[in-house]
C-alpha cells in the first residue's frame, strides 16, 4: 500500500466551467470512473453496487491521508454506457467525465485488454494524471502474461495501464506498477480484493480496513441479533429469526475465511523472506485453530485447500527447526486434505497443484531421512501430476515448472544413487528450461530461486564426475546471481542461505584445486552468511547446519594449509554445533555425519600433532560414529568408515605396531565400496589407501585420473 503516497489529492475546488480548448467539464463531480469491456458486466453490476452502498468506518471517515480527507460514502461512481444522457457526442462526454473522476477503476481481462475504447480512457485519463489514481481490478488472465513468449493471449492490462506518462500526457517505456486487487476465483477473494480497492482509494492500510470492517459486521451482526430477539418477543416470527441467524453465520464464515485466505497468502508471503519460524508457526496455528471448531467432512473445497495450506505451512516451520518426523506427519495430513479435494473435482489443475506440493515435501524429507526408495515414489507421483496438469492447461507455465521441478528431483535421487551422469543429464535439462525462463522474465521470483538450485545441483553432478572446473564455474556463477538477487530482496533468508552453501561448496572447489587461501576466504564467507541467518532465528536448524558444514570445510582447508591451531578452533566450533544440533530433536543422518566427520578431523590433528594416543581415542569415536549411520548415500558411509579404518592404521604404524597398522589398513580396503562411482575426494581416499597397502601401481593409476580431471589438493604430512 505505500504506492499510494504518491497519488495525487483530488481538487474538489476545480471548475466546472468548460476551457477553449477542452472537453466540456460535468458538473457532478464523480468518486471514480468505472472501465471495464463489456463481456465483464456481470462483475462491473456487483462492483458498482458494491462501491455506492460501502459505507466507511466512522474511525475512518475524516481522516487525512495522502488522497485527501476520507470521506463516508464512495460516490458516485461513473460507469460508461450506464450513466450518460443522450447527448449526441459520446468521446467527448466520457472525456468530460474522466476528467471529473477522482479515480479510475479498470476491470482487467484478456477481453480489456484487447478493448480500443477500454485502452483510449486509460489513455485519456493519465494524460491529465501521470502519475495518476488508476487502480487494477483483476478478473481473469494474468498480469504481464504479454512479456512471457507463448502466454500473450493471457494478457488482461490493457497496453496504457502497463506503461507510465510523462508530465506531457505522452507514454514512456517505463513499466507502470499499478495498485491491483486480484477478483480471480484464485485469487484474494471477492470481498479481500474489494477491500483491497477500496484501501488503495482511500489511502489506507489493508489491514487497518478489514479490522475495521469485520469490527463493523461484528457490531451489524449485534444489533441485528438484538433485533431479531426482539421480534421475537413481539411477533413470535421464530422462522424468520432462524434465516436471519443462517444467513448472518454464513456471512461471519466468509469473511472469516477471508482472513484466513490472506494470513496464509499476502502475510506469509511477507513473513517468509525475513525467516521468522516464530511468526509463520503462529499464523498456522491460529488458521487451524479457527478450522479445528468445525466439523471436517462439512467443510467447503475452499476452507478445505485453506486448511491444507496452514498444515503446509507449519510442516515446513517444523522441518526448519529440525523435527523431521512431526513435519513429515503434517505434510501427510496437509496431503490428505489435497487428495480429498483431488477426489472432488479430478480435472481442476490448481486442485492437483497444491496436491502436488504436499506430495513433494513428503518426497525430500524421505530423502533427508535416508529413505531413498519412499523419496523416488513420491517424486515419481509428483511426476505424474505435473504431466496431468499439462495435460489439462497445456499453456500455463507454472505447471510447465512444475515439470521440471519433478525433473530435478528424480535427478536428486539418481544423484545419490550416485547415478551421476543420469543425474547430470536429468539437472542439465531442467537447468537449460529454467535459464531460458528466467532470462526471458527476469522479474519472476520464482523462476530466479529455482536458477539459484540448479546451478547447485548441476554444479555438485560435474564436481561428482570429476568435471572439477566446470562445478567451479557454476558455482561462481550461482554465487554471483545470489548477491545480487540479495541486493535486490533486501537480505531475504532464501538467497542468503543459498548463498552460504554456494560459498561453502566453492571452499571445497577451490580447495581440490589447490588454491587454498581462495578457499578460505568462501569458506569464512559462508560461515558469516549462516551466522548472519541464526542471529535473525536462533532456532533455524537449517541455518546451523550450514554454519556446522562451512567451519568442516574450513578446518580440513586450514589443516591442509599448515594451520593447525586455525584448523583446531574450527574443528571445535564444527563439534560443538553438531553436539546443539542433535541434542534437539530426533537425530538427522546430516547432523550424525557432521559429528562423525569432527572425530575425523581431530584424529587427523592429532596425528599431525604426535598425539598418537589421543589420535587413537577419537579415531575409536569416528568409528562408532561412522557405523551408526546411514544416510541416503550408502556410498558415503563406506568412504568414512574405509578412511577411519585408514587413519587408525596411520596411528599404529607412528606407534611402531605394523601388523595392526597392516590390519586396519586392509579393513580399510575392504570397507571401501565396491563397483561405485568415486567422487574425486574419495578416489584421492582411495589412493591413499592403496599407497599403504603398497599397491603402487593401482594409486598411481589414480595419481593419474586425478591430474587428468584437475586435482590439486595437498596431502597431509603424515599421508
Amino acid at each position: 500500500m505505500t504506492k499510494l503516497a504518491q497519488l495525487p489529492r483530488f481538487d474538489r475546488r476545480a471548475s466546472a466551467e468548460p476551457e477553449e480548448g477542452r472537453a466540456p467539464r460535468l458538473r457532478t463531480r464523480y468518486y471514480a470512473f468505472l472501465s471495464y469491456s463489456h463481456k465483464d458486466k456481470e462483475l462491473a453490476d456487483w462492483l458498482h453496487r458494491e462501491l455506492e452502498k460501502f459505507r466507511v468506518p466512522s474511525s475512518l471517515a475524516g481522516k487525512l491521508t495522502a488522497n485527501g480527507v476520507v470521506p463516508r460514502r464512495l460516490t458516485p461512481i461513473f460507469r460508461d454506457q450506464h450513466d450518460l444522457s443522450a447527448g449526441d457526442d459520446l468521446a467527448v462526454e466520457i472525456e468530460a467525465a474522466l476528467a471529473a473522476s477522482q479515480f479510475l477503476v479498470v476491470l482487467c481481462s484478456p477481453t480489456a485488454a484487447k478493448s480500443h475504447w477500454t485502452n483510449l480512457e486509460i489513455e485519456s485519463f493519465k494524460r491529465t494524471r501521470p502519475e495518476g489514481c488508476v487502480l487494477a481490478a483483476v478478473v481473469a488472465g494474468e498480469p504481464f502474461a504479454s512479456d512471457i513468449p507463448g502466454r500473450e493471449d493471457e494478457e488482461c492490462f490493457p497496453p496504457a495501464l502497463r506503461y507510465k506518462y510523462d508530465r506531457r500526457g505522452h507514454r514512456t517505456q517505463k513499466r507502470a506498477e499499478p495498485l491491483a486487487a486480484d477478483f480471480r476465483a484464485v485469487g484474494e477473494g471477492k470481498r479481500l480484493a474489494f477491500l483491497k480497492l477500496v484501501a488503495g482509494m482511500l489511502g489506507v492500510g489493508l489491514d487497518e480496513l478489514v479490522q475495521r470492517d469485520q469490527t463493523r459486521r461484528h457490531r451489524q451482526l449485534a444489533f441485528l441479533a438484538a433485533g431479531s430477539l426482539a421480534g421475537m418477543a413481539i411477533t413470535s416470527t421464530l422462522a424468520v429469526t432462524a434465516i436471519q441467524a443462517r444467513d448472518s453465520a454464513r456471512e461471519q464464515r466468509r469473511q472469516a475465511e477471508g482472513l484466513v485466505q490472506f494470513m496464509l497468502g499476502d502475510l506469509k508471503d511477507k513473513l517468509e523472506p525475513i525467516g521468522r519460524l516464530d511468526a509463520l508457526d503462529g499464523v498456522g496455528s491460529r488458521v487451524l485453530a479457527y478450522y479445528s471448531k468445525q466439523d471436517m467432512s462439512e467443510l467447503s473445497d475452499a476452507a478445505l485447500t485453506q486448511r491444507s495450506k496452514a498444515l503446509s505451512l507449519m510442516a515446513e516451520v517444523a522441518n526448519l527447526r529440525g523435527d523431521t518426523d512431526g513435519s513429515l506427519r503434517l505434510y501427510r495430513e496437509a496431503m490428505a486434505g489435497t487428495g480429498e479435494a483431488v477426489r472432488r473435482d479430478p480435472n481442476d489443475p490448481e486442485r492437483l497443484f497444491l496436491h502436488a506440493q504436499n506430495v513433494f515435501y513428503v518426497g525430500e524429507i524421505e530423502e533427508l531421512q535416508g529413505d531413498n526408495r519412499g523419496a523416488e515414489a513420491a517424486f515419481s507421483e509428483y511426476k505424474r501430476l505435473a504431466d496431468r496438469m499439462i495435460a489439462l492447461a497445456p499453456d500455463n507455465m507454472k505447471y510447465r515448472m512444475e515439470l521440471q521441478y519433478a525433473t530435478f528431483n528424480l535427478g536428486s535421487v539418481l544423484y545419490k544413487e550416485r547415478r551421476f551422469a543420469q543425474a547430470e543429464a536429468s539437472f542439465g535439462q531442467a537447468s537449460r528450461t529454467i535459464q531460458a525462463l528466467a532470462s526471458a522474465d527476469p522479474d519472476n521470483a520464482d523462476y530466479q530461486q529455482n536458477l539459484v538450485e540448479a546451478f547447485g545441483w548441476l554444479a555438485d553432478a560435474k564436481m561428482s564426475e570429476g568435471k572439477i572446473a566446470e562445478a567451479v564455474a557454476l558455482r561462481e556463477q550461482q554465487a554471483a546471481l545470489l548477491a545480487q538477487l540479495l541486493a535486490k530482496t533486501r537480505d531475504d533468508a532464501f538467497y542468503r542461505l543459498r548463498l552460504a552453501k554456494a560459498n561453502q561448496a566453492l571452499g571445497q572447489l577451490y580447495a581440490m584445486q589447490g588454491r587454498l587461501d581462495a578457499a578460505a576466504l568462501r569458506a569464512r564467507a559462508a560461515i558469516d552468511d549462516a551466522n548472519l541467518l541464526i542471529s535473525v532465528e536462533p532456532g533455524n536448524t537449517r541455518s546451523i547446519e550450514f554454519a556446522m558444514k562451512a567451519h568442516l570445510t574450513l578446518a580440513n582447508i586450514l589443516l591442509k594449509g599448515g594451520d593447525r591451531s586455525g584448523s583446531a578452533a574450527e574443528t571445535n566450533s564444527a563439534c560443538a554445533t553438531a553436539s546443539t544440533l542433535l541434542a534437539r530433536h530426533k537425530p538427522s543422518p546430516a547432523w550424525q555425519a557432521g559429528l562423525r566427520d569432527c572425530w575425523i578431523l581431530r584424529t587427523q590433528l592429532a596425528i599431525e600433532s604426535g598425539a598418537t594416543a589421543e589420535a587413537l581415542t577419537d579415531a575409536g569415536k569416528a568409528m562408532r560414529a561412522a557405523e551408526s549411520i546411514k544416510t541416503a548415500d550408502r556410498g558415503d558411509d563406506a568412504v568414512s568408515i574405509a578412511k577411519t579404518y585408514r587413519l587408525i592404521g596411520d596411528v599404529q604404524h607412528k606407534l611402531g605396531n605394523q601388523a595392526a597398522a597392516q590390519q586396519a589398513w586392509l579393513s580399510a580396503i575392504e570397507a571401501y565400496p565396491k563397483g561405485v562411482a568415486e567422487r574425486p575426494a574419495e578416489m584421492n581416499e582411495h589412493r591413499l589407501i592403496l599407497q599403504r597397502l603398497a599397491r603402487t601401481a593401482d594409486a598411481q593409476e589414480l595419481s593419474a585420473r586425478l591430474a587428468r580431471i584437475g586435482y590439486r589438493e595437498p596431502d597431509l604430512e603424515s599421508a
